[in-house]
């Protein structure tokens, strides 16, 4: 790269094949990036044989750091000694090997005679000085030097830090920045050279509280992640979960940082890890790796170290029930003022580490990061936080909170005297973020967002709280959906249920919006303002409440796919349990029932022969009939974390809204006028099972998305590539396909082939009797009914086949039991 040449990245090179290093190469392999993955030769054997240990370990891992499990076999192996030639023609290199600043002094005097003429030099530093670590190289290729910090996992955690030495090139930064973003979905913030940077600094800062907290109000640690988990915003893993999942010994080395480097630092006496924490790792307990560390898991029991005995006990604690109902106020003025004034012992510690992180952030603002902005996105993308520091802050009143946190400092209350800087008390500040930007200490003013070509491509990018956003103009609004558009020939629709679940009401919203497309716009998307995309069919016919729908359950840290078998099910009961179809069932309203079915139908075959182009744009869960809206849409552009799936098998149904008769097709298609057995097969597993797919590709895999649709890594960029996508089919001449009316099905052969495999798996007691029927019905419908093998059938006939079945099933005390057992318990019935 040189001038104004864009930065072309045809190979990255990873050096240090550890924990960072290897899943680093993963993720550049899930976003089709050749990589070399580089480790010290292996003493004995192959020399590559340290970093082809650490390729085959990416597999093992869960949640999986690759989209799909055997692209890791395209990650190229190579070691020092022999190697380094390899280099000269890779674009950009990332050193991630241990954090000691002489040892990565002597790899970067051994690499950097090797590199190409314009390769790019990044750190993955957690918190090392770049400039320090720049002045080991040559001052010629000083320019071409920076930090780049992932953070772990790095194919789920949206942040990455970049930091600039102090002779790095402007515009190698901004092209790296479009490659983080565009090319591996990252959100990038810009860091100061400081150490730890911004996300760990002030993450690791909080914990440090909480641990200051916890140890001064005597609260056990089990209690403590009750509190300072979903509670207040922040991930499951909490405090003390977060610390055994990052490695004690992790948390350490980054306190230390802290400490060594920050004499002057008003918190330098904090800047230490406790006694038993100290003890633990010396003892080997380092958290999740070693399998004990806060927490250990001793057979289904869940044990946690009690302080005052020094042993395990069972994990037990929770938030009491008054503390929970303060939480629970969606006021966020009126929950901190209960927060401050409760005298209970747990409100007064959720007060206590707000009061100091708060307090933290505004004094060491200026020092660490270019505005407010950039701390509360580092914490979010960074930590899993909902809402950063001052985003809280602001919400909950900004002078009211800078008050109780300057009377506290003068009660030495606080965990430090320092004063709040004078911006904070200003008497016209009402926050740090506005319509005009969010406020930087250094220049006095508040500073708006990058101008950078790349957001371009970001029309509704992440939203800080108090921004005002509108989603473009409304075209209609009904209960169901909402039909806008961004100033453009394209058609959007957003739906307003709950989760996006599909009722009639969302159906009839969606033909409208297709019948209006098709007189007034070029094409139609299907996109939702958060994920996720749809959770499938709701057949109690929600009204659309407009509220802000959850985020996806699959996320990276929580539920992805420790069984995934069993995981997929359990997708499958949470999607269903979203159907509300128990009471409609027991009032044998099942009239109503296949009504749904037929608009369910009538609504995917108008997705599919439209006039205009739709696409899906497609972000976290399509479960179901969103699934099914999916496979009917002309495209899919789908985020790589989309977990897409036909589920309804799961609580004993079977697709009914065009699923089963697409996958028909699709094998006949692919058959090509041979046996279409080996391809009906594979999707006949895929329902059968209610495979989800673990990522966006893994879906691909799976069948539920083309090898025409469109995957992308930023979902910030998803709308507008899909609605590219259709402005682009319709710039082309678009027409809808041509209805198939000869399409040729297995008939009675196929299903008796199937149905022998079935009863193979309910002999040996794999299945119930009743998973024996769902499975059988499956078969039948995709097999075209009960006709000879080869008989021509239309697409009416498999729908046909489809809403009879599924009927059929649903009037069955069985799958009753299931749906009515799942909506009570949340757990499966295998009846």
């Amino acid at each position: 790269m040189s001038g104004n040449s864009p930065l072309l990245v045809r190979k990255v090179a990873v050096l240090g094949a550890g924990v960072m290093g290897a899943q680093i190469a993963a993720h550049l392999i899930n976003a089709n990036v050749p990589v070399v993955l580089f480790e010290l030769a292996a003493k004995e054997g192959d020399p590559n044989g340290n970093a082809l240990k650490a390729v085959a370990n990416l597999k093992r891992l869960e949640p999986s750091p690759l989209a799909v499990k055997e692209r890791a076999d395209l990650i190229e192996p190579a070691n020092y000694d022999r190697d380094l030639g390899l280099l000269a023609d890779c674009d950009i290199v990332i050193e991630a090997i241990s954090e000691r600043m002489d040892w990565k002094a002597d790899l970067y005097r051994k690499v950097a005679p090797h590199l190409g003429e314009h390769t790019i030099f990044a750190s993955n530093t957690s918190g090392l000085s770049i400039n320090k670590l720049a002045a080991v190289f040559p001052e010629a290729q000083r320019h071409r030097f920076c930090g780049v910090h992932f953070f772990n996992p790095p194919r789920y955690m949206h942040l990455v830090e970049l930091i600039a030495c102090s002779g790095t090139d402007a515009g190698i930064l901004d092209e790296l920045e479009r490659f983080l973003v565009t090319t591996l979905g990252k959100g990038v913030v810009r860091a100061k050279d400081t150490p730890n940077f911004i996300a760990n600094r002030v993450g690791v800062f909080s914990m440090l509280a909480t641990l200051h907290h916890a140890e001064r109000l005597g609260i056990g640690f089990d209690t403590v992640d009750a509190l300072t988990g979903p509670l207040v915003g922040r991930p499951r893993s909490a405090t003390f979960r977060t610390a055994d999942v990052v490695g004690l010994d992790t948390f350490a080395h980054v306190v230390h940082t802290m400490r060594d480097t920050l004499p002057e630092d008003p918190w330098h006496k904090y800047y230490g890890i406790p006694a038993w924490m100290r003890k633990l790792i010396e003892a080997g307990a380092l958290g999740q790796k070693t399998r004990k560390g806060v927490y250990q898991k001793v057979g289904r029991d869940i044990q946690v170290l009690d302080l005052k005995s020094g042993a395990y006990r069972i994990s037990d604690g929770k938030a009491d029930e008054a503390v929970i109902e303060i939480l629970k106020n969606k006021n966020a003025a009126e929950r901190f003022a209960q927060l401050h004034a409760s005298s209970h012992t747990q409100a007064q510690f959720i007060w206590s580490i707000f009061r100091d992180t708060f307090h933290y952030c505004a004094l060491h603002l200026e020092s660490i990061a270019h505005n407010a902005r950039d701390l509360d996105f580092a914490i979010r993308w960074g930590f899993g936080w909902d809402n950063g520091p001052f985003e809280i802050w602001q919400s909950a009143g900004w002078q009211q909170i800078a008050g109780w946190i300057a009377a506290d400092i003068a009660a030495g209350k606080a965990m430090v005297g320092a004063p709040l800087p004078s911006w904070v008390t200003e008497t016209s500040r009402m926050g740090v973020h506005g319509a005009a930007g969010s406020w930087s200490p250094a220049t006095r003013g508040n500073q708006p967002r990058s101008t950078l070509a790349v957001y371009k491509r970001q029309p509704f990018p992440d939203r800080l709280l108090g921004e005002e956003r509108q989603y473009g103009k409304t075209i209609f609004e009904t209960e169901g959906v909402r039909c806008w558009h961004t100033g453009d020939d394209i058609a959007i629709v957003s739906f307003k249920s709950r989760m996006h679940a599909i009722g009639d009401d969302v159906l009839q919203g969606v033909q409208q919006a297709i019948a209006e497309a098709e007189q007034h716009y070029a094409g139609l998307v299907i996109w939702q303002t958060e994920p996720p995309f749809s959770v499938g069919a709701n057949l109690k016919k929600t009204s659309g409440s407009g509220s802000k729908a959850p985020p996806a359950p699959p996320s990276a840290l929580g539920k992805l796919f420790k069984n995934f078998k069993r995981e997929a099910e359990s997708l499958a009961l949470k999607a269903a349990r979203q159907l509300g179809v128990a009471d409609q069932l027991m009032a044998g309203k099942l009239a109503e029932v296949e009504h749904l079915v037929e608009q369910f139908q009538v609504t995917t075959q108008m997705l599919k022969y439209s006039m205009v182009p739709t696409v899906a744009a497609v972000d976290g869960l399509a479960l179901g009939g969103g699934c099914e809206f999916i496979m009917h849409s002309d495209r899919a552009v789908a985020t790589l974390e989309s977990y897409i799936g036909l589920v309804e098998v799961g609580v004993g149904l079977l697709p009914a809204g065009g699923g089963c008769k697409e996958f028909t097709m699709r094998a006949a298609a692919e058959a090509k006028g041979g046996d279409i057995s080996p391809f009906l097969q594979k999707y006949f597993k895929a329902v059968a099972m209610a495979e989800v797919g673990r990522s966006a590709e893994h879906a691909r895999e799976l069948g539920y998305l083309r090898p025409t649709d469109r995957v992308v890594m930023n979902r910030f960029e998803l709308l507008e590539i899909a609605k590219a996508e259709a402005r682009a089919m319709a710039a082309a001449g678009y027409r809808p396909p041509l209805r198939a009316k000869a399409i040729p099905v297995l008939g009675r052969s196929g299903i008796s082939t199937i149905r022998a495999f079935v009863e193979n798996m309910h002999a040996g007691g794999h299945i119930s009797d009743h998973d024996q029927l769902i499975a059988t019905k499956v078969a039948t419908v995709m097999c075209g009914g009960d006709i000879e093998g080869g008989s021509l059938v239309d697409e009416q006939w498999l729908l046909d086949l489809e809403r009879r079945h599924f009927m059929e099933l649903i009037a069955t005390e069985k799958s009753q039991a299931r749906i009515e057992h799942m909506l009570k318990t949340g757990k499966p019935l295998r009846n």
